[in-house]
């Protein structure tokens, strides 16, 4: 189990992405946090196995219908044990 801190660039707030996120997680069992910054991106913290992260990478960088994803940032960070997937 790993989790990652991804940072979203682009499109990515007023457009539907963070609710985009939180449903793609809860279908493929990632745990974590979705939020908008002041900045404009979005800061994500995924927790899961190797695999659902990855393919749950895939999904951040197609988005919402209205996002438009330029980039992700993303480092492995300790575990940290979320409970379920939250949009805060």
């Amino acid at each position: 189990m790993k989790t990652l801190k991804i940072i979203v660039h682009g499109k990515v707030q007023g457009v539907g992405y963070r609710y985009y996120t939180k449903l793609y997680a809860d279908e493929i069992g990632i745990k974590g946090t979705v939020r908008n910054l002041s900045d404009g991106t979005v800061e994500v913290y995924a927790s899961g196995d190797m695999n659902a992260i990855q393919t749950f990478i895939e999904s951040l960088y197609k988005g919402s219908p209205f996002s438009r994803v330029s980039h992700l940032e993303s480092q492995e960070i300790g575990f940290i044990d979320h409970k379920d997937f939250d949009i805060i």
